[in-house]
């Protein structure tokens, strides 16, 4: 039998998700983004092996504090399959797939190198990782460790004014009534206010930059031999928790020329954390992937989008720039609600109409567009290599589907702290503090009243106001040499399989 019912566990944690995401996708007729009705794809030029499709799939779905009802019928068409897709009515509601998933592709040895980017590190070796040296998986980080200590450290010494917002408490807008209500917080989870540095559209019209969050997970396997078979390239917002439990999968990803960017250690809702706990949700994922990859991101996604004034403020002196999803109301979002299939919460007609009500938004955009999906459940990914990309592939006039960094026109090793030039991407705080350290724990010091190479340097930076823009370059090259790229030399423990579904669990726990 292809698919089992979640457990009790499970399921709420996906219901407590979707109530975090406020907005979901309206109908292009009542978007403001179209002054009339958008005309949907209704024909196309499509070959018999991926036929246009269209119709209801009624599906049944399961709850924890309710017996299992039966999810609505949602009407859509599409313009192309993929000949081999999981058919609807297998990709259940409410449901947690037992089958098999595919093997890696490749298993890369330790000292490869990645061609595609300049002048990068080699990969780490993965069989010197010890997890013991990493927080427990799926829950928040401790604040009070040396890393952490470090970090904090850190983000005091880059000079960048953290607002002095108070926390919000879970329960999502309704718990927060002040919070929505003040304006200088800009909370996007509560009315979609952005910034400037908020990433949530590609800037050339009909280009899609296509991302996948909460992963590496067992199915993304499947998402990367699609992706591969069709010549395209996402973004992989990446949990650390889950990068510690599958090092070799984000590898493969990331090899296979993939963005990879950051999604927290544990998936909190951001806003709900204290500063130290912010910055160590986003410390040790950094570091995580740094040990995996030999890189370090320069982008992140907050959990949910739940992000303000605070927490950008943060990831800005952690040199990480957030990129959202497309939003063209405060009621409608670019999120298809795929990751709510496995909750029973959606359904795949439901995602599937989402899907085809965000295309012909997108339509009427005058940029390019972002959309929120998800490689961690098996739905997630049936539905977006059996159906979503092939639709897409198909759409006329043609989209220019591509990573985030793509997207922006920039080159992939924009992407990464090791490998940026600084010219046409500088990071957001020009010390650069935020390298991982690699050493063992045992053998590191707290950095807190005590200088280092770090501190005196971004001192000297800020005294000077970086001696002027024209000189930013040379003190970057020359702050890069100061850097230590080497890896620990570390013993693999353990490998939890079942990281990903604990995950959720833990969620669950933290958000009731």
């Amino acid at each position: 039998m292809r698919f089992a019912l979640l457990s009790a566990l499970a399921v709420p944690a996906a219901v407590v998700a979707s109530q975090v995401h406020q907005a979901r996708q309206d109908p292009p007729s009542s978007s403001p983004a179209a002054s009339s009705p958008v005309p949907l794809p209704s024909s196309g030029s499509v070959s018999a092996s991926a036929p246009s499709v269209s119709g209801t799939v009624p599906v049944s779905g399961s709850s924890v504090a309710a017996p299992i009802t039966t999810l609505p019928s949602v009407s859509f068409s599409l313009q192309a399959t993929n000949p081999t897709a999981i058919p609807l009515s297998e990709i259940t509601a409410g449901t947690l797939t037992t089958s098999p998933t595919l093997p890696l592709s490749t298993v890369f040895a330790p000292g490869a190198t990645p061609t595609f980017l300049t002048n990068p590190p080699p990969l780490p070796d993965l069989s010197k990782l010890v997890v013991s040296n990493y927080p427990p998986l799926d829950k928040p980080p401790p604040t009070d460790s040396p890393e952490v200590q470090q970090w904090i450290q850190e983000v005091a010494n880059t000079g960048v004014q953290i607002p002095d917002i108070s926390p919000t408490v879970l329960g999502g807008c309704p718990a927060n009534l002040d919070a929505v209500s003040d304006p200088n917080r800009c909370w996007w989870t509560c009315g979609g206010c952005t910034r400037d540095t908020d990433i949530v559209t590609c800037p050339d019209k009909l280009t899609w930059g296509l991302t996948h969050d909460d992963g590496p997970a067992p199915y993304t396997s499947n998402l990367l031999q699609y992706l591969d078979s069709a010549n395209l390239k996402t973004t992989f917002f990446v949990v650390g928790s889950r990068v510690i439990s599958y090092p070799a999968l984000l590898q493969e990803e990331f090899m296979a020329q993939h963005q990879i960017a950051v999604h927290t250690w544990s998936h909190p809702q951001m806003t709900t954390l204290s500063n130290e706990e912010a910055i160590a949700e986003l410390g040790w994922t950094k570091k995580v992937i740094k040990d995996v990859l030999g890189v370090t991101p320069q982008y992140w996604r907050p959990p949910y989008g739940d992000i303000d004034d605070r927490i950008r403020a943060i990831s800005k002196a952690m040199d990480l720039t957030p990129i959202m999803w497309t939003r063209i109301s405060p009621t409608a979002t670019f999120d298809t609600d795929d990751f709510n299939v496995a909750g029973g919460l959606s359904s795949a007609s439901q995602v599937l109409s989402n899907w085809q009500n965000i295309l012909g938004n997108a339509t009427m955009l005058d940029t390019g567009f972002i959309v929120l999906e998800h490689d961690l459940f098996a739905q997630s990914v049936d539905l977006a290599t059996g159906y979503i990309l092939p639709d897409a592939l198909a759409f006329e006039p043609k989209l220019k589907i591509e990573p985030v960094i793509s997207c922006l026109n920039k080159p992939m090793s924009d992407a990464y702290i090791e490998t940026n030039d600084n010219k046409t991407n500088p990071p957001v705080v020009s010390a650069n503090l935020f390298r991982s350290r690699q050493d063992s724990p045992a053998r590191q010091k707290p950095l807190v009243g005590r200088a280092t190479t770090g501190t005196t340097l971004a001192r000297l930076l800020s005294s000077t106001v970086l001696l002027t823009c024209s000189l930013l370059p040379a003190v970057l090259s020359l702050q890069s040499l100061l850097v230590s790229v080497c890896s620990s030399r570390l013993t693999l423990e353990e490998k939890p399989e079942l990281g990903f579904f604990c995950y959720y669990c833990y969620s669950y726990y933290l958000m009731t």
